[in-house]
């Protein structure tokens, strides 16, 4: 849980079958559904890197689905620590 309300900010990583599946597309697409600003990243061993801020509540919502993942991929773990917004204005992919 990141908290009750309010901004807030995490970076998180994901590690499991997460590259090659579509995981930054759908990623990218869900958070920007839910409005949160930051980035999605593939990093060198094998994992995806993520930093979301943004409302609290649906950093929790979005925590829960990288738990699953898209259909395709396998999340074995993923790791978050709590952070203060940096002040994104977007939600990108980057590399």
């Amino acid at each position: 849980m990141i908290g009750k309300s309010g901004p807030a900010a995490f970076y998180a990583c994901v590690s499991g079958r997460v590259q090659g599946v579509g995981f930054r597309y759908t990623c990218f697409n869900e958070a920007r559904r839910l409005g949160l600003l930051g980035w999605v990243r593939n990093s060198p061993d094998g994992d995806v890197e993520i930093w979301a801020e943004g409302n609290a509540e649906k950093l929790d919502r979005f925590l829960q689905w990288l738990h699953r993942g898209p259909p395709g991929a396998r999340v074995d773990r993923v790791s978050c620590e709590k952070h203060q917004p940096a002040g994104y204005s977007a939600f990108e992919i980057t590399i």
